[in-house]
């Protein structure tokens, strides 16, 4: 019966996708839904930016091991990184109305290093996709005998069906759909293990200490990794193109400002239920002792739920997941197609072909993150990846470029590829170190010198606009 519910759900799935395509006339539909989601479509889809396998699997199982401070990247940094978009870099985005991140650097840098910010923020999809492909492998798994490989290849094929057909638009209308049933699945459960323990208080006392430390210990060295946490999805997700054309998908400037600040809260308080639930089936069912961690949820779900809340849990599961995959998969595909090929064929093609292929792109973008799904299962460690290799590469950039009059083009190179060097090289040296703040640092220093000794005039956002 429950297989039956998720074949169902995954049927109406694929349904909207198919319908969902008839709203797409260009490629700016596909993208970004021809900027006109109302309120409560654009806050349902930016709630769904991270709400996936990372926040409802990866966080759950972190918590259990290390307590809040263990999750302050996500569900925590993901916040702050809605909050901090909405109050700093919308505004003078949205007034440029394109298409891409991409599109942004172009305005504010030139084509030149548009195409090198192209290139360096494409690959860190592959690693999210994949997480969030794992993850619903996982879930199909867990209600049928599926091989872990098997469940990748199908879920790909659910997801890029109606993101292929629909693009942005089957996104939004899924996500309103999908953040439904996450907030009632999630609450479902969380009452009944609330109730099995014999109340909140409850869990909460027989809680291990370290669960709710939300600072750290007072010394140098834990407030480093602290802020290094924080910034990971807090600050390295911010020039993404997925989140980008969540938000500029937005009918209004007033319409995407709300959106951030909605999504950012719901995104905390909802975000904090997986943990929750995974702390009570712990305490109330310490047999769930699992090899693989990640599956503590479902598993506790199927054994000790009964079957409404099993396909509430569920669907709630699926929900979130495919709603983030779907989103992994177009980002790229619309770097890829505006911002790689444009340039260099946009002449010669109408854009009805840009749209066949931005879908391309889409089946493109699947197939390589499938290759990277069979090398690596851990989905929180595949996301915090994706989102650090930004954060080192194109932060500082577009921080710059938007509110330092004097960043050049130069200082923006620079940045790009001094912060990725030093990164990838202190991860070499000194691994398992906030080896992404030695990144960072690097790329703003190189900002810095690059922007005073090769100096360009850069727009304000003012001028921008």
């Amino acid at each position: 019966m429950l297989l039956t519910a998720i074949l169902i759900y995954l049927a109406i799935t694929l349904a909207i996708g198919a319908w969902s395509s008839r709203l797409v006339k260009n490629s700016n539909d596909f993208v970004l839904a021809g900027r006109s989601l109302p309120l409560f479509l654009s806050a349902s889809a930016l709630f769904a930016t991270w709400f996936g396998s990372e926040t409802i699997f990866g966080a759950s199982s972190v918590y259990l091991e290390e307590g809040l401070l263990g999750v302050i990247e996500d569900p925590f940094g993901g916040a702050l990184c809605l909050i901090l978009f909405g109050l700093f870099f919308l505004r003078p985005m949205y007034r440029m109305n394109v298409l891409t991140i991409g599109d942004v650097f172009k305005k504010i840098f030139g084509e030149r290093l548009s195409y090198f910010a192209s290139i360096f923020m494409i690959p860190a999809y592959f690693g999210y996709v994949a997480a969030q492909l794992i993850a619903l492998s996982l879930v199909l798994g867990a209600v049928t005998d599926l091989s872990l490989m098997e469940g990748v290849v199908i879920s790909a094929c659910i997801v890029v069906f109606y993101t292929f057909l629909g693009g942005m638009w089957a996104i939004s209308i899924t996500d309103f759909m999908q953040t439904t049933l996450i907030v009632i699945g999630l609450l479902a459960v969380a009452y009944l293990v609330a109730s099995e323990a014999g109340g909140v208080g409850v869990i909460f006392e027989k809680a291990p200490p370290e669960s709710f430390q939300f600072f750290p210990e007072p010394n140098f060295a834990a407030w480093i990794s602290y802020f290094g946490a924080w910034i990971i999805l807090g600050l390295g997700s911010i020039p993404s193109q997925d989140i980008y054309q969540r938000v500029m998908s937005s009918k209004s400037e007033k319409v995407a400002v709300q959106s951030t600040y909605l999504a950012g809260i719901f995104y905390l308080t909802f975000g904090l239920l997986p943990l929750f639930i995974a702390l009570g089936a712990k305490i109330l069912y310490p047999e769930l002792n699992l090899a693989e961690k990640q599956m503590l949820l479902p598993a506790m779900v199927l054994q000790h739920a009964n079957l409404p809340i099993q396909v509430l849990f569920f669907g709630a599961l699926i929900s979130a997941i495919m709603s983030t995959t779907s989103s992994g998969l177009l980002a790229p595909a619309a770097i890829i197609s505006e911002n790689l090929i444009r340039p260099y064929f946009g002449k010669n093609l109408k854009d009805n072909h840009f749209l066949w292929i931005l879908r391309a792109n889409v089946v493109l973008v699947a197939g390589i993150a499938l290759l990277m799904a069979s090398w690596k299962s851990d989905i929180y460690e595949l996301v915090a990846g994706a989102s650090i290799l930004m954060l080192v590469s194109l932060f500082v950039p577009l921080t710059a470029g938007l509110y330092w009059k004097k960043a050049s083009p130069s200082g923006a190179f620079l940045a790009l590829f001094v912060g990725t060097a030093a990164y990838l090289v202190a991860e070499m040296l000194v691994p398992n170190q906030e080896t992404h703040l030695i990144g960072l640092f690097a790329s703003a220093l190189a900002m810095g010198v690059g922007s005073y000794i090769f100096p360009t005039k850069t727009l304000t956002p003012d001028e921008l606009s």
